[in-house]
């Protein structure tokens, strides 16, 4: 392991055309190193790839695409920037084949990790999830060693002898922009708190609806949580006692997540916490584990739903938004699990500018099928839920359209009919 200030890293050194370079997403993204790659992109001497989940720093510009092909599972934060310039190039992956896929072919590693006080050892800080895995696959791995960077617990770390290049720095992380309900959202949500039952271990996605959902919980007692993601309502749900992960069995007592994504507050509280635990994707989203947790709960947005049950939540409109993510996997551990409830929920409708209501619950879908109608289970919106678990395609159509906007219900019964 050699150190290097952040001016005095050569990245021709290390990065060659043609190769593809990886970095931690969201809170965990290591601004230094990223910010100086991009600058100094011309010294590589070609074309190079570079893998990136969400983008909250918003680093990536158009314009570095004049020798930079950028990838990634999302269109979240600023990677829409480049999604409308045409510069994002879009891997539709389940969320738990990311890391496989992710560690086979990366062959530059760029990481934010934690001081631990152990000159030999790091923590992960913000983000295990598919990062963890390439630490042993990467021919090159820099970390940016950041001291406001929280020590997560976690069963997963990584010692100097795994890291080539280490800059060490003190600079806030990237910070999660706020997620805002308003009184649609919170109407959903207690919709969906009320099939919560108390016991249950919670995932829930990224975005203001599920952050309502966790809000909407907080009179409930005893939850668990096992997440891709630990966001703010996540974690004032935890501090008030309303997780104690108490009804796992065998599973872990702490709350499990591959990713946190918040503000200053969130990392103070993750800080050293024993009641947060870091796991890499392939513990985070692996069937079996999801299977073994009791009443497992997946809550997860969706763009719109069609009259079979499938599911888009990546395009809105002719505009790429989201992702394929982790929901297929988190539904299919939720539809496993002994009392599981694999719960997708949107709004009935929304409003176009020319003042016309568009529904979200529609005959086709305008994007792909993220989710297939297979894996569907209990569909929630202001007007109540549909429970389409083990129904057929008309009792599907017939459940959909009584939570579909009233307005619209007509019109989705007519072309049910077709």
């Amino acid at each position: 392991m050699r150190e290097f200030a952040a001016d005095a890293l050569r990245w021709a050194d290390h990065v060659r055309p043609g190769d593809l370079v990886v970095w931690g997403q969201a809170c965990a993204e290591p601004t230094t190193l990223t910010e100086g790659l991009m600058a100094g992109r011309h010294a590589i001497g070609g074309r190079f790839s570079v893998f990136v989940g969400i983008g909250f720093a918003e680093t990536l510009r158009p314009e570095h695409a004049d020798v930079v092909d950028v990838r990634s599972y999302c269109a979240t934060g600023g990677n829409r920037r480049l999604v409308a310039a045409g510069r994002l190039d879009i891997l539709p992956s389940h969320y738990s084949a990311l890391s496989r896929q992710i560690a086979g072919s990366a062959d530059v590693l760029l990481l934010q990790l934690a001081p631990t006080g152990d000159p030999d050892r790091f923590s992960f800080g913000l983000a295990c999830d598919y990062l963890q895995p390439a630490v042993a696959r990467a021919r090159t791995v820099i970390a940016e060693v950041n001291d406001q960077v929280p020590v997560t617990r976690s069963d997963w770390t990584i010692s100097a002898e795994e890291i080539d290049v280490v800059v060490r720095t003190s600079r806030s992380p990237a910070l999660a922009p706020a997620a805002p309900a308003g009184p649609l959202d919170a109407a959903i949500a207690a919709n969906v708190a009320d099939l919560v039952p108390d016991g249950a271990t919670l995932q829930v996605g990224l975005g203001g609806m599920p952050a309502a959902v966790v809000d909407a919980l907080s009179g409930h007692r005893d939850l668990g949580v096992h997440s891709g993601l630990l966001n703010p309502s996540l974690v004032r749900l935890i501090a008030s006692g309303g997780v104690t992960n108490a009804r796992k069995g065998r599973a872990d007592s702490a709350s499990v997540v591959g990713l946190i994504a918040g503000d200053v507050e969130t990392f103070r509280f993750c800080h050293d916490n024993p009641e947060i635990k870091l796991a890499p994707t392939s513990y985070t989203h692996d069937r079996d584990v999801l299977a073994r947790l009791p009443a497992f709960t997946a809550i997860n947005a969706a763009i719109e739903v069609d009259l079979a049950g499938q599911i888009n939540a990546e395009v809105a409109g002719s505009r790429y938004v989201g992702a394929v993510g982790g929901a297929t996997d988190f539904l299919r551990g939720a539809a496993a699990s002994d009392g599981g409830l694999p719960i997708v929920a949107l709004p009935s409708s929304i409003m176009a500018k020319d003042g016309r209501r568009v529904g979200r619950i529609v005959p086709r879908l305008s994007g792909p099928a993220s989710v297939a109608r297979a894996d569907a289970g209990v569909i929630v919106t202001e007007f109540g839920h549909a429970d389409l678990r083990g129904r057929t395609d008309r009792e599907r159509r017939n459940a959909l359209i009584a939570i579909a906007h009233p307005e619209l219900r007509e019109a989705l019964e007519r072309a049910g009919a077709d």
